[in-house]
């Protein structure tokens, strides 16, 4: 699996998955929200530490520096 994350996306998903989390643990949202929301926080969370988005696979994007 080759990684095509860049850092700035690996960063952006990783906030992005914690503010999720702490709109949940706070109950500011509930119900079937928070259930959808701590889902993409999870999967947000995950490619961003492995770097990997099988979503950008099928589509050939990857936002890693070009290797020269």
């Amino acid at each position: 699996m080759k990684r095509n994350m860049g850092n700035l996306d690996r960063g952006i998903r990783a906030v992005v998955a914690l503010i999720f989390a702490a709109l949940i643990v706070t109950g500011t949202v509930s119900g079937v929200l928070a259930i959808v929301l701590g889902v993409v926080a999870a999967v947000f969370l995950l490619t961003s530490l492995i770097g990997f988005c099988p979503l950008y696979a099928p589509f050939g994007i990857s936002t890693c520096p070009r290797e020269n």
